[in-house]
């Protein structure tokens, strides 16, 4: 894997974090939309409503990314980040780019003052389980996560 670095993504960042984003969406079964990909990103980003951690190489083309949320955990009465979305694109995995990117989070978090991140993966996401275990994520055996539609 050649040499990345990864950084806190402006709205100039657009054009490299679009596309993984929506390559992020079709990982988890949704029809391709670049489109909209760009505008939740954008939206993001101009509204300072998420964290966005680009991996990109020495050419600045975008290897991955990592999104963090603010949140609250009521019962520890704390700030939190929710880790929603962690992608790599296929050709740079391997190469330790989701590692350096979840790393890259946790500090990120501590600067930030969080207390702690929550995530969510696929059950059948076997490789990113792997590694959030290999940095000492521990899954949740206690309460289930539910969801409801609306609209």
């Amino acid at each position: 894997m050649t040499a990345f670095q990864i950084r806190p993504a402006t709205l100039a960042d657009l054009d490299r974090i679009a596309p993984l984003f929506d390559a992020y969406r079709q990982f988890y079964e949704q029809a391709p939309d670049a489109a909209l990909a760009a505008r939740f990103v954008a939206e993001r980003l101009q509204r300072q409503e998420s964290v966005i951690l680009l991996a990109e190489d020495a050419q600045r083309q975008g290897l991955g990314f990592c999104q963090l949320y603010p949140s609250f955990c009521s019962v520890e009465a704390a700030p939190i980040y929710v880790l929603y979305d962690l992608f790599v694109g296929p050709a740079a995995r391997g190469g330790g780019v989701g590692r350096a990117l979840l790393l890259a989070a946790e500090a990120r978090a501590v600067q930030d003052g969080k207390r702690r991140m929550d995530l969510t993966t696929a059950k059948t996401n076997r490789a990113a389980q792997s590694l959030y275990e290999s940095l000492g994520w521990v899954r949740d055996e206690v309460f289930w996560a539910y969801n409801r539609r609306l609209g």
